[in-house]
């Protein structure tokens, strides 16, 4: 028999059939798979290997080819699991050029605020997803959402633009339910209205521009820093301010003296680390990485407290008794922003910080957690599992940048005859040094070391944490591989699933099993 055809290290290996962006051989997503990938990092941004034009025909791609009630259900997981802000409603938007009935089981689920309704509008004003205009219908349900929007939080809606909620107001033209939510529209744009008649939180704005010896209004801070405030007011903002525009603006809050007095450091502080707030304000663990590297002017409680709270948004990582091996991706296409790039608006955070601070979260939380960063191969770093999570990610990111192979420590534990019962790979998966020889016949070399290393360890379980949006991986899903996209503590919960039992499956499971009955209203 043919040796080259039969060979038996090829056994359970299926040949790759897709190229990725890198060039390297991969395996093809299902398109599902592919959609839930987007849901959970797209952002509409340009990446390494593709522009944001490349992501967007991805995606109307992926959508032609997904039932619509697939679609809907990854709208909502995008928003209120993934945390993501453009993905959820331009799925809304694609969805009202497509199915308005399903349109209207989510539209409340996912328009959870102003900015998400403003997302919304722009998509379909640009025409991307095949309609331009609103419709009887989506004007019903802008003008329903309004209406049934919370007076204050309609009111701190209006920050922001292009389109702004006035814009929209005067787009759908809403029919007020009463005098009161008149008063509100008129005054939102620019008309003459009875200011009795306005809540209570515009009213004391209004008297606050007229009179600064006014208590100063508990709104959005971005309407007061117009105007011209002392460390007082700025003081009487940190206290009342959201959690999520706390951790933003720390550096000015210094700036403007509120940590000169200690009581508003133990306040600032004590706010920081309250896990109640750190779970309502649904942290992505690296922002808070992202506000600790930028606040070398903060008092060191403050960055105690940033640490803290790190604890707290990692604390869901699945704890097991047994061993564990986390691979983050250190090489060079992973210096690239998270979210993507954007002239003018890219996040300082990379995906190598986030590649560090999950492979930190699990040092820390598992005493029997071995961290091999790789790039074009392993390469050696040494980690205190006693040490913060930030010091940890830290240390990672401060190594690496050459090419990407995926397959460089899994090759590793093979040499060594290593074992282990959770791999954990976190890469943006574009492989392609170990594509450079045909010596695993078509396979990835991934899998294939894989398949080697399962020999060994029969009942090991492999799962693939992707940062960007991609339709490809190294190693395809089954009964003992989960490949799983996004940067929230959601995947977290997701892994934790698989290692107690579930299979690659779960990641689509996840949106397959989301119910869209029992909307709520705009609060």
């Amino acid at each position: 028999m043919n040796k080259t055809l039969f060979e038996t290290r090829f056994a359970g290996v299926p040949k790759a059939d897709a190229i990725n962006g890198a060039g390297g051989i991969a395996y093809q997503m299902s398109d599902k798979h592919a959609l839930a990938q987007y849901v959970s990092t797209g952002t509409f941004n340009a990446t390494y290997y593709a522009t944001e034009q490349d992501h967007l025909a991805t995606i109307l791609d992926l959508c032609s080819k997904v039932p619509t009630d697939f679609i809907a259900k990854a709208a909502v997981y995008s928003r209120n699991r993934a945390y993501m802000k453009d993905m959820p409603a331009f799925l809304c938007a694609y969805l009202a050029a497509h199915d308005l009935t399903m349109l209207k089981k989510v539209f409340p689920l996912v328009i959870t605020n102003g900015k998400m309704l403003r997302n919304f509008v722009q998509v379909i004003r640009s025409g991307a997803v095949g309609r331009k205009s609103f419709g009887t219908a989506i004007k019903r349900l802008i003008q329903d959402w309004l209406n049934a929007r919370n007076g204050r939080n309609l009111f701190m809606d209006s920050v922001g633009n292009d389109p702004s909620i006035v814009d929209v107001i005067k787009m759908v033209h809403p029919k007020a339910k009463d005098d009161s939510r008149n008063a509100l529209y008129r005054y939102l744009i620019g008309k003459e209205c009875d200011l009795s008649l306005l809540p209570k939180d515009v009213q004391a704005f209004e008297a606050y521009k007229t009179d600064r010896s006014n208590v100063v209004p508990d709104v959005d801070f971005r309407m007061l820093t117009a105007l011209d405030l002392g460390p007082a007011e700025w003081m009487a903002i940190a206290k009342t301010c959201s959690w999520q525009t706390l951790r933003m603006n720390l550096n000015t809050f210094a700036r403007h003296g509120v940590f000169n007095d200690p009581a508003m450091v133990v306040s600032v502080a004590e706010r920081l680390r309250d896990e109640t707030a750190i779970r309502n304000a649904k942290a992505f663990p690296y922002q808070l990485l992202t506000a600790y590297n930028n606040t070398a002017d903060v008092p060191i409680q403050i960055q105690s407290a940033l640490q803290d709270a790190m604890e707290i948004a990692i604390s869901n990582v699945p704890r097991l008794d047994n061993s564990v091996y986390v691979f983050p991706d250190v090489s060079g296409s992973m210096r690239y922003p998270i979210t993507g790039y954007r002239k003018g608006s890219s996040s300082a955070t990379r995906c190598v910080d986030v590649a560090a601070l999950i492979a930190a979260a699990f040092l820390r939380t598992n005493e029997r957690t071995v961290v091999i960063p790789f790039e074009a191969d392993v390469v050696n770093v040494r980690l205190n599992p006693r040490d913060s999570v930030m010091t940890n990610a830290q240390r990672l990111v401060a190594v690496g940048g050459g090419g990407t192979n995926c397959a460089a420590p899994l090759a590793l534990l093979n040499r060594e005859n290593a074992g282990a019962d959770l791999i954990v790979y976190v890469s943006d998966n574009e492989s392609w040094i170990d594509s450079q020889s045909n010596y695993y016949g078509g396979r990835t070399a991934t899998a294939e070391h894989w398949q080697k290393f399962k020999r060994r360890n029969p009942h090991a379980k492999m799962v693939c944490i992707d940062l960007t949006p991609n339709t490809t991986t190294q190693v395809v899903n089954r009964q003992d591989v989960l490949n799983i996209g996004g940067w929230s503590d959601v995947c977290f919960e997701v892994i934790a699933d698989f290692v107690r039992g579930g299979d690659g499956n779960r990641f689509v499971a996840e949106i397959e099993n989301i119910v869209l009955d029992g909307a709520t209203e705009a609060k």
